[in-house]
């Protein structure tokens, strides 16, 4: 029943508008295809993608008054939990909002190296196509007039995870000042797990893109700048609406007002 949904919601939707667009972009460019795709499911998730980084950015915020209460009730794992969860109320963070970007992209990659898998081998195209999409025969994999997308590609790999690496940056909690308290100690490792991400995430997702057609690796290089792209607008636009808002900065261990 999954597997049918899965088809039907989404593989075969995203299908029909691959080898659409395929047949209509001026010199059938596929790599074209792929950003243009890559654009418009961008726009489709927008609204669930905001929430998530609002969510995030509400999450730092109050990652101090949220080590004050572990330490308070250090003893006392219920009234931790509730004093968490009456802190999330009153601030309205819903800290599950942050991981929808991750559980949305992952049926969405899945669907996507299928249909390049099978759009880029020109394979079984008539099976899949609505009646209203001509079938164009062949779909030819090279795009930019060098880069054959149905293979592993080092150079979009590499700006994949360059890519990854400016997301990751665009999140990046600064350390703790260096007076702030044995509170900041459980923050300090926090900022240490996170900073070791800002550079694993890259290194991974460099990798993994070495053994995926270079489709999907360019799928996920313009996806991820996006992304980086929309976390920066809703950062300034955050600091706009809020001017007076009093957020310290903090650099390698020293408070800047």
């Amino acid at each position: 029943m999954f597997s049918y949904l899965f088809h039907v919601a989404l593989y075969q939707p995203l299908f029909n508008i691959f080898v659409g667009l395929y047949n209509i972009i001026p010199g059938h460019d596929v790599g074209v295809v792929i950003i243009i795709v890559t654009i418009l499911l961008r726009i489709v998730v927008y609204p669930l993608t905001a929430s998530s980084i609002k969510a995030q950015r509400s999450m730092q915020e109050l990652q101090p008054k949220l080590e004050a209460i572990k330490k308070q009730y250090k003893d006392d794992q219920q009234k931790l939990a509730q004093a968490t969860m009456e802190l999330y109320k009153d601030h309205k963070v819903n800290p599950f909002t942050s991981c929808l970007p991750l559980l949305i992209q992952l049926p969405i990659l899945i669907a996507l190296y299928w249909v390049m898998r099978d759009g880029l081998a020109s394979t079984n195209l008539s099976a899949q196509l609505y009646s209203f999409v001509s079938n164009p025969g062949t779909i030819n994999p090279i795009s930019f007039g060098f880069f054959n997308l149905s293979h592993p590609n080092v150079i979009l790999a590499l700006l994949a995870g360059g890519a990854q690496f400016l997301q990751a940056k665009t999140m990046a909690q600064k350390m703790p000042p260096k007076d702030a308290g044995e509170g900041s100690k459980d923050e300090s490792m926090a900022v240490m797990m996170n900073k070791q991400m800002l550079y694993m995430m890259p290194v991974m997702t460099a990798l993994i893109g070495l053994r995926l057609p270079a489709g999907l690796t360019l799928y996920w290089f313009w996806s991820t700048i996006l992304m980086a792209l929309q976390q920066m607008y809703i950062s300034g636009k955050s600091k706009i609406l809020h001017p007076d808002k009093a957020v310290e900065k903090v650099i390698e261990g020293e408070i800047v007002k």
